[in-house]
């Protein structure tokens, strides 16, 4: 609960609500988002006893749509919008095959080089092994398509006569063999994510943790967006930020608060991040505007900060405080509020069994229904009739949270 939360009942209300998802490294159409809210939404409504429904988003904007939802006998409108910057994610992945392993090498120097990988393994194994597998998964690639190419070009060759320049006309078949291979790897990496996680990596790697001009830009777009919500007719504005766009989301409210574009009598300002992966970004030398924006966002009372990850999630940084791991914690702090989302008890032995091993749907499992669910609902805090503050407001933090400080760098902008 901020300083400044209602204290009646009726003003704790929330009838109408305006929601900003900030996805992750996602290079896909927003409208996959609408159509998982909706999927979803109706699934979590049927077992959680709610009604929920999607229409169309009125007038211009980011891309979005409207819910109207029915939960214990009150009816709430919420517009939810994604602040969208896939075509910034495309473009980053738009390198050649030895353009990507170039990234590799210079991804891998970037955590192996400054310390931060063996930090980061100290905190939680599970991303740093989603961290390695696109390096191991090429460098296989590579040695699957050398071997072909070595086996084919030494059985072509078994089968003619000595030529001249026999040896470079064996190196030429192996290399094409091996050039063919990549390029099928690199077409099905919709089954095999190396290319996609790589590219993911490198993005945040090339600038040492520092945000790309193109990507600032955006998000001061974001900030603008979220500021002129904050003068409008709302009884809440919520900020969704998942995986590698909750530490967008840290620097973008930093920004709105530290310029005073959050009005003291307007919508209750809430902030709800979902499997971050923060530490990749704080941990590297250059990330001195995240670090200071989480020891600023930390002890600010202007809004309400939740943050939501799950160790059954391999790729989150799962119940780590994001502000105290990363070493830059102020005395004051007192947020986010850390919570277990807790899969292997908010999803049925069955829906576990069947979701354990797929390890990109649970890291999107946030968004999505669950059988037996417990204090994290996600149709309940987007489209329900309280505030964050309201719904978490007596929840303790998870017992199991992680708070040690395990930063070499701690520099703050």
């Amino acid at each position: 609960m901020t300083a400044d939360q209602p204290q009646t009942e009726e003003a704790r209300r929330v009838r109408r609500r305006r929601v900003f998802y900030i996805p992750g490294y996602d290079p896909i159409h927003p409208r996959r988002y609408r159509e998982l809210y909706r999927k979803e939404g109706a699934a979590q409504a049927g077992i959680s006893g709610y009604e929920i429904a999607l229409a169309p988003k009125r007038g211009g904007g980011p891309y979005g749509w409207r819910v109207q939802s029915v939960q214990a006998g009150e009816t709430v409108e919420a517009a939810v919008e994604v602040l969208v910057w896939s075509d910034i994610v495309r473009d980053s992945m738009g390198a050649s095959i030895p353009e990507t392993y170039a990234q590799l090498l210079r991804t891998a120097w970037a955590y192996i080089g400054s310390g931060a990988l063996f930090r980061l393994m100290r905190l939680r194994k599970g991303p740093i092994i989603a961290a390695l597998y696109p390096i191991f998964a090429l460098l296989a690639q590579a040695l699957v398509g050398a071997l072909l190419g070595w086996a084919i070009a030494a059985a072509l060759l078994a089968l003619l006569p000595p030529f001249p320049f026999r040896a470079l006309a064996g190196l030429a078949v192996g290399a094409a063999v091996l050039a063919l291979t990549l390029r099928w790897f690199r077409a099905k990496d919709g089954k095999f994510y190396a290319y996609y996680l790589m590219h993911d990596y490198a993005f945040t790697a090339r600038w040492g943790g520092a945000n790309p001009p193109r990507l600032e830009a955006r998000m001061a777009d974001f900030a603008d967006t979220i500021a002129q919500a904050l003068t409008e007719d709302w009884d809440e504005v919520l900020v969704v930020g998942h995986s590698s766009g909750a530490h967008l989301a840290v620097s973008i409210l930093s920004d709105l608060i530290r310029s005073g574009r959050v009005p003291a009598t307007g919508p209750a300002l809430a902030f709800l991040s979902l499997g971050q992966v923060v530490p990749m970004v704080s941990f590297l030398p250059r990330a001195t505007r995240l670090r200071a924006d989480l020891a600023f966002l930390g002890a600010r009372p202007e809004l309400t900060w939740v943050d939501v990850t799950a160790p059954g999630d391999g790729c989150a940084f799962a119940l780590c405080d994001p502000v105290k791991v990363t070493g830059v914690a102020p005395p004051e702090q007192f947020q986010p509020l850390i919570l277990s989302a807790a899969f292997t008890q908010t999803l049925s032995p069955e829906r576990w069994k069947a979701l354990r091993w797929r390890f990109f749907r649970l890291h999107f499992q946030y968004l999505c229904a669950f059988d037996r669910p417990g204090d994290y609902d996600y149709f309940r805090i987007t489209a329900g009739p309280q505030t964050l503050a309201e719904r978490f407001r007596d929840r303790p933090p998870s017992k199991s949270r992680i708070e040690r400080a395990g930063n070499r760098f701690t520099t703050i902008a």
